[in-house]
């Protein structure tokens, strides 16, 4: 680029000399300067053809539907190459390889984890079900199977909430209008069989009710994650879901957790985080004074429901 503008402006410098020096009259001089230019602005569109290139392979591209990057390889750049559009190929080739091989890998692993992850647990979850109505088992048996049962419906909410984070869209989720609070009373079964045992209780209060579109599953994942943080937080009392216009609360009531309890949060909170961002569902995070936690999640776009 700095050769070809070097010489137009050398070719005008001089085609001006030779008008005012009479050499050329002054038609033929602006002749010259129009073919300089339309000559530089050819060379510099020779140039920048490799550019363009780039700009409508990149323009065009789409991950999912465009897996084929041998046109973005730089060998396939016209020669002679600007060394700096040499290197912007051969970065981009790479760059772009790596998301594939990234869009690969989340497509294996949500594909094989989705089965190879919840048929163990589900066969886990039966057999503990089985074990539950042997009488023969003792006390200690049954807190045992109570605790394996526990633990296995834990397992059940983590893997659901670390596929849906593996994925790098919501594709595959199915969205639709629902009731927040019809899926809260349908998950409330799971959570009282998560705290058998334990001196926890769970209240639902239901000052509104409100309807958002999305992923039903992912709702219910998120309140999984914030409830069983609460539940860890507390050493007993009552864990409330408060539902109120286009907000949702779940906090702790009862005797006020140990200091060295107060900061525990756990692999849920930072799952539910993630969640919150992915969905743009804002999610606050409060201490009180007598360090009970409040987890509150807007959701900006939520109707009333129904009478």
């Amino acid at each position: 680029m700095a050769i070809i503008f070097g010489l137009q402006l050398l070719a005008i410098v001089i085609t001006c000399l030779m008008g005012i020096y009479n050499v050329a009259p002054v038609g033929a001089v602006l002749t010259l300067i129009v073919i300089i230019s339309a000559l530089a602005w050819f060379a510099v569109r020779r140039q920048w053809a490799p550019v363009r290139r780039l700009a409508r392979a990149v323009s065009h591209w789409e991950e999912d539907l465009s897996p084929d990057l041998s046109h973005w390889h730089p060998d396939k750049l016209p020669d002679p190459t600007d060394a700096d559009v040499a290197t912007l190929a051969s970065s981009l080739y790479g760059f772009a390889s790596r998301i594939d091989g990234y869009s690969q890998r989340e497509r294996n692993f949500t594909r094989d984890a989705s089965h190879e992850l919840r048929s163990p647990l589900t066969v886990i979850k039966m057999s503990a079900d089985m074990l539950a109505d042997d009488l023969s088992l003792g006390e200690f048996g049954q807190r045992s199977v109570q605790r394996i049962k526990r633990s296995t419906r834990e397992m059940e909410a983590l893997v659901e909430a670390l596929l849906i984070l593996a994925r790098e869209s919501d594709n595959g989720l199915t969205e639709e209008d629902f009731v927040v609070n019809d899926v809260l009373r349908h998950e409330l079964p799971d959570v009282l069989e998560m705290l058998e045992g334990r001196p926890i209780t769970i209240e639902l209060e239901e000052p509104a009710r409100f309807v958002l579109h999305g992923s039903p599953r992912v709702f219910a994942v998120l309140c999984w994650q914030l409830i069983r943080n609460a539940c860890q937080q507390a050493e007993g009392g009552t864990v409330v879901i408060a539902v109120m216009p286009g907000v949702v609360t779940v906090t702790h009531r009862g005797e006020a957790p140990a200091p060295s309890a107060a900061n525990r949060h756990g692999f849920e909170l930072a799952i539910a985080q993630r969640i919150s961002e992915r969905f743009h569902w804002p999610l606050e995070l409060q201490t009180r004074e007598d360090r009970r936690h409040i987890a509150r999640i807007k959701f900006p776009e939520s109707m009333p429901a129904a009478a």
